[in-house]
């Protein structure tokens, strides 16, 4: 069953003819030369310098955009407050998409917060009622913590918010009276100075509408929204006396309905003080313009393409013809090394030519697209060696795939099709917006296709409005589950492969084209 080192070394032989090797070689050329043409022609839209856009203090690219009524606060302390309600803006809603009308989106919000000052990317900690998904605490820009189900628009009971500050540690609570209290959870904010701003806040994010298109897909557009939330009942512990700070993180009173309808800002009026805003605090991914490390895989599709009928044509051309006296097991026993030892090569050299295309075009072409002044979203480093690791093995699965589909078909333009159809059309089809979002989620979670997942670095995070889909970068299946799809697919034709060799089929032979 397992290939001697001869048999490898054979099959190596085999493999290695002028054309295969010349496929191989076009396959790595497909994959730097279209993601250096991507890289190279993407440039920044900005007239002159672009602004720089807010990062985290962990290096990543966020939103941080609201409005702020804030004080200085100490080491410890903690800020109480009742928010009585809260009203919103929507701008050009559907279906009609021509009117203002009153109302928040559900990741509106407003609350309180501490933050280590008023630049935006700073960190921060905040407890909020939402437009539609409850009490939440959220911190540090990705982390997301659900409280309860309460609301305080359309007449709904007002809500107590506190956050306790001490040391680097927040906590939020939450009450319905302002005497019995539940913890909504903790923060630990590493580093966070002696001194930080403590206050009321409101933000909006955009309100996303998808569009379809004609061949079944979707577009995005997205309109601005405001939100602002009514307070009183504050009470600070721990911070300075005097006056309030009116600011804003971020830019706000740019679009017409804040100049000239209701301008972004805190107003203090018969005992309340009512906070209004527009933005949003959170991570951001590529449906903010910036760049994730996968858009420079452009080429995966062809050589992708090349990959299947390299190995599907390695199998069905090279099957040994030989006389069929021999003995049954003792034939099969001497094919199925042979078999293997093909699925060895050929995963060896697609990973090595994928591996060392990966190896340029990622580090070149993210040099490339930053000295054309196009943010690109950081990555860590395990995610970026999973990305070029797995996508490199991705494609040497996919060529022992075909490898089997050649063995068991006995034709290498049926095999061909057949891995085409099962790998490649799916992988296309579901990268660019040409089917239903539904369509192309089920053919990531279903077919072989579902293993690029491996290449995904942009994150889905429940508290951010994008569109989560395959045509905008997301797959359904997280990297592990689908490598395992495509890992099983891959093992249950191998081994259907080994399991059904002819009879006649002992040592090798002279090759015979089946295609």
């Amino acid at each position: 069953m397992f290939p001697t080192t001869e048999q490898l070394r054979r099959e190596w032989t085999e493999f290695r003819r002028v054309g295969r090797l010349l496929a191989m070689a076009c396959a790595a050329l497909a994959l730097v030369a279209l993601g250096l043409l991507h890289a190279s022609g993407n440039h920044a839209s900005c007239d002159g310098p672009c602004p720089d856009r807010p990062t985290a203090p962990d290096g990543t690219l966020v939103h941080d955009r609201f409005s702020f009524l804030h004080r200085d606060m100490g080491a410890h302390g903690s800020i109480t407050v009742r928010l009585t309600s809260m009203t919103g803006t929507l701008t050009y809603p559907p279906p009609h998409h021509d009117r203002i009308v009153p109302g928040l989106v559900p990741w509106a919000k407003a609350g309180i917060i501490i933050k280590d000052g008023v630049r935006p990317g700073s960190s921060y900690a905040a407890l909020m009622v939402t437009g539609g998904h409850g009490v939440r605490m959220q911190y540090d820009y990705r982390h997301d913590i659900a409280g309860s189900t309460a609301r305080v628009t359309g007449g709904a009971a007002p809500r107590w918010l506190r956050l306790t500050r001490s040391g680097d540690t927040i906590t939020g609570h939450e009450s319905a009276d302002g005497r019995t209290w539940t913890r909504v959870g903790t923060a630990r904010l590493a580093g966070l100075p002696e001194t930080v701003q403590v206050g009321l806040f409101a933000t909006s994010p955009g309100d996303l509408t998808l569009r379809e298109t004609g061949l079944g897909g979707a577009t995005e557009q997205v309109r601005w929204t405001q939100a602002g939330g009514t307070f009183d009942s504050v009470a600070l512990r721990g911070a300075a006396a005097g006056r309030w700070s009116d600011d804003a993180v971020g830019e706000r009173n740019r679009t017409d309905w804040e100049k000239y309808h209701l301008a972004s800002g805190a107003v203090e009026r018969n005992g309340t003080i009512t906070v209004t805003g527009a933005g949003d605090i959170g991570p951001a991914g590529a449906e903010d313009g910036v760049s994730p490390v996968e858009r420079l895989l452009g080429g995966l599709t062809p050589a992708l393409l090349v990959v299947l009928v390299v190995a599907a044509r390695f199998a069905a051309t090279t099957r040994p013809t030989g006389p069929t006296a021999g003995a049954g097991a003792r034939s099969r026993n001497r094919a199925r090394p042979r078999l293997a030892a093909q699925a060895v090569v050929v995963a060896a050299v697609t990973f090595v030519t994928a591996l060392l295309a990966l190896g340029i075009v990622i580090p070149v072409g993210l040099a490339v697209l930053k000295g054309n002044g196009v943010p690109v979203l950081g990555v860590s480093a395990f995610t970026g060696t999973r990305l070029v690791v797995g996508t490199a093995g991705a494609l040497a699965l996919a060529a022992v795939l075909a490898l089997a589909l050649g063995s068991l078909l006995r034709r290498a333009w049926l095999a061909i099709l057949v891995a085409v159809l099962a790998v490649a059309v799916p992988y296309a089809v579901t990268s660019v917006p040409l089917l239903p979002d539904g369509v192309a989620q089920g053919l990531l979670r279903v077919t072989p296709a579902a293993g690029f997942a491996v290449q995904q670095t942009l994150v889905a995070y429940p508290q951010v409005v994008a569109h989560y889909a395959p045509s905008a970068g997301y797959f359904p299946l997280p990297w592990w589950a689908g490598a395992a799809v495509l890992c099983a697919y891959t093992g249950a034709l191998l081994g259907l492969a080994l399991n059904r060799l002819p009879r006649g089929d002992e040592g090798p032979g002279p090759a015979v084209d089946q295609g």
